[in-house]
């Protein structure tokens, strides 16, 4: 992650224009700014972050961004047209978010280009709030994070309900798990497991972060408490709040 600055990561997150329905594909860009933020951070490098519009940004927050914080997203620095983001970032961005064709067309930086999201589930409504249904991730909007998470960013993604519920069981089924490894002694991530979440990270890949946690929480073999300290640390990333059920009476 280079910058025009360094220490300061200039990052621009673009939204589409909305047409009336939830905008989950805007949601998805949000977040993978919010992963990048997240690792920026982790490498202490400060990070600004505006959400671009093609217009005028809208006066209250749009869909995209309301469920990006029902998916723990950071709030953005700042909300501006595309004429206007250099001048509230200070800077041109070093960084561009966007799905397929809604970047300017020859931004100065990096584009990341995020893959279309389609959402064919119950566990929304007509909005871009959970609705008040019986599917497992109306309890648990961090259960959707994990699912745009294990997927990788520049691939499209058409949710069903039938992987939203797997995601489910994950998120709670790991959170039961660190707070069992939280019991035993510390010890020190595997210097095999510490350098693959590095290298990861780098590359902004959380389907990997995701699959070495999986093998890790089968693997008898590492100590509970370096497992717990790896998933903890992969959390300050993953954004799952995985020890959320620490220090809680144990069912």
């Amino acid at each position: 992650m280079r910058s025009g600055r360094p220490g300061l990561l200039r990052v621009s997150a673009h939204l589409r224009r909305e047409t009336g329905g939830p905008d989950w594909t805007g949601t998805r860009v949000l977040l993978v700014a919010d992963l990048l933020a997240r690792v920026a951070e982790l490498r202490g490098v400060q990070v600004l972050t505006a959400v671009v519009f093609p217009g005028e940004p809208p006066a209250e927050q749009c869909s995209a961004e309301r469920a990006a914080e029902l998916l723990g997203t950071h709030p953005a620095a700042a909300r501006a047209n595309s004429a206007e983001a250099s001048a509230v970032l200070g800077g041109p961005a070093d960084v561009h978010i966007a799905s397929r064709g809604d970047a300017d067309d020859e931004p100065s930086g990096l584009v990341t280009l995020v893959g279309l999201v389609s959402m064919r589930t119950a566990a929304f409504g007509a909005d871009d709030h959970l609705a008040a249904s019986e599917t497992p991730c109306a309890e648990d909007p961090l259960a959707v994070r994990l699912v745009l998470l294990s997927h990788p960013q520049d691939q499209a993604i058409d949710l069903e309900d039938s992987e939203l519920g797997r995601a489910f069981d994950v998120t709670a089924r790991w959170r039961d798990q660190v707070a069992d490894w939280a019991e035993s002694p510390s010890s020190p991530m595997p210097p095999r497991v510490r350098l693959g979440l590095d290298a990861a990270f780098d590359d902004l890949n959380a389907p990997a972060v995701l699959q070495l946690l999986t093998g890790l929480a089968q693997d008898a073999d590492v100590p509970d408490g370096a497992r717990f300290e790896t998933f903890a640390f992969a959390d300050r990333v993953l954004g799952l709040e995985l020890a959320r059920h620490v220090g809680r009476p144990r069912r």
